[in-house]
Parts: C-alpha cells; sequence; structure tokens
C-alpha cells in the first residue's frame, strides 16, 4: 500500500486508531498513552506461511516492492520464488530476522502497555484469548454480542469474507490464496533434520529458553506460569 492512501486511511479513522506493522520493537516509536499487541508465530511456520506468499504473489507486486528499496543497502529484494524450499530456508536462516524479531518484543513483555499473544493460543482458545485482549484494551463487549464476534474473527470466517478483507488480487488465488492454510506444523513434512537442529541452534543463541519455548509453542509450553 502506497503511504499517502495509508496516512488517508489513518486520519479517516474516528473510532480509537489502529495501526498494524511487521516492524521489530526498535524500529517503531512509544508512547506512554499507546497500547501494543504483539502476535508472534513458532518461526518455522511463519517460514512456511513466507513461502506461500512467495510463490503466490505477483510478479507486477514483488517488483513494484522490489523498487521501492532497491537503493537500500541493507535490505534485501525478493527474489524469483523458484520452488526451492530448503534454499529458501537457508537464505532465511542467514539474517535471523525472525527470531530477532519476536525477541524485541519478549524483552518488553513486562511493560504494562504491551500485550503478547501466540499464534497457537488463539487457535487454540480464540474465545478466551479475544477476552484478554478486549481486556487489554478496556473494550466491553456485550454478552449477547459476543458468540458472534468470535466466529467472525475465526480464519475460516476472514478466509471467506472478502468485502471486509479486501483486494488481494496480487496474490495467485486471490483472498483463499492469501489467507491458505493457517495449520502449524507443515515444516515437519518439509524441512531436514540438519535444516531443523540448526533452526535450534539459532534459537538458542537469540532467546532464553522461556522464550524460545513460548515463541514455538504459546503459553501452553510454559508450565504453570502465567501469560507473558
Amino acid at each position: 500500500m502506497p503511504a499517502d492512501v495509508m496516512h488517508d486511511q489513518l486520519r479517516a479513522q474516528t473510532h480509537r486508531r489502529f495501526m498494524k506493522t511487521h516492524t521489530p520493537a526498535e524500529g517503531i516509536p512509544w508512547y506512554e498513552d499507546a497500547k501494543y499487541i504483539f502476535v508472534a508465530r513458532d518461526g518455522r511456520d511463519a517460514f512456511m506461511s513466507m513461502c506461500n506468499h512467495m510463490e503466490r504473489m505477483s510478479k507486477d507486486l514483488k517488483n513494484s516492492l522490489n523498487a521501492k528499496v532497491q537503493d537500500e543497502d541493507d535490505i534485501a529484494l525478493l527474489p524469483d520464488w523458484n520452488g526451492d524450499i530448503h534454499a529458501a530456508f537457508k537464505d532465511w536462516m542467514s539474517t535471523m530476522e525472525h527470531l530477532q524479531h519476536v525477541a524485541s518484543f519478549w524483552q518488553r513483555r513486562k511493560q504494562a502497555n504491551v500485550l503478547l499473544v501466540h499464534y497457537n493460543d488463539l487457535k487454540q482458545d480464540l474465545s478466551g484469548e479475544m477476552r484478554r485482549i478486549a481486556d487489554f484494551l478496556n473494550i466491553e463487549v456485550p454478552d449477547s454480542l459476543w458468540p458472534q464476534t468470535v466466529e467472525r474473527c475465526t480464519f475460516e470466517a476472514m478466509r471467506n469474507d472478502t468485502e471486509r478483507m479486501g483486494n488481494f488480487d496480487a496474490f495467485e488465488g486471490g483472498l483463499k490464496g492469501f489467507i491458505f492454510k493457517g495449520t502449524n506444523g507443515r515444516w515437519r513434512d518439509v524441512l531436514t533434520t540438519q535444516e531443523l537442529a540448526e533452526y535450534e541452534t539459532s534459537v538458542e543463541r537469540e532467546m532464553s529458553s522461556e522464550a524460545s519455548q513460548w515463541s514455538a509453542n504459546g503459553i501452553s509450553a510454559l508450565v504453570g506460569a502465567a501469560h507473558p
């Protein structure tokens, strides 16, 4: 989305404004009167999702994104997708951006205006996690509206709601190609034993034991612990 279009949309928000970013914690401004929700996912699942995006992304979109950063020395251009998932994994692992991104927000988890949410927990208990988010944002939802509110936020509902989700024609399959499967663990049948070992080594280097357990599995991995 062009910056001027995005800025116009933000200015047009008359309710509590919200913004989404894929930027690590150190790359965004921090305000005491703003609240920050960080949603994490196991790095290997995030990698599989990225591969789907790369495979389905149109050349026009890829070229337009690359054109915006072609003069930036520290930003890698998006490559053509050739189906070699092992080469893609090697490139993805070379920067460790995903793990560093998760670690940057984990370090801020005790701030009163920060809430950490995990994809696995959303999958396992969407209603409970939505209530936790609503409490964090001081939003009260009438009990009579809660069931339909939760249903509207399911993966399946979003995947079929082309009117609300917007235009995804730049991806093969449109919205359903972009919001593809939403399942975990597809990497188990794809990545090699050596690749998985290299990933675990990198996790141990970039994160504490508690952070790595949470980043892989969510709150269920922290036995007897409260939400981070």
